[in-house]
């Protein structure tokens, strides 16, 4: 699971990268925009993997955790 959204973030950053560069070989002010948007929204996706991902290591470290504790 983790090396999929490690992926899945790589290739956000990717596309984001990719709109980036469009953005700036624009001349239209509003395609030059529209391009900064769509890299906006994939650098928000990525993040949201990137904290879904460090949520699940979280949940995994305080699971481990509590299965080491004392049975009552």
């Amino acid at each position: 699971m983790l090396n999929n959204l490690t992926e899945k973030i790589r290739d956000c950053l990717e596309h984001a990268e990719g709109c980036a560069r469009q953005a700036e070989a624009q001349t239209d002010p509003n395609q030059k925009q529209d391009f900064l948007d769509m890299e906006r929204r994939w650098l928000s996706l990525a993040r949201s993997y990137e904290f879904t991902d460090r949520l699940s290591d979280f949940s995994d470290e305080t699971k481990r955790k509590l299965d080491q504790l004392p049975k009552l």
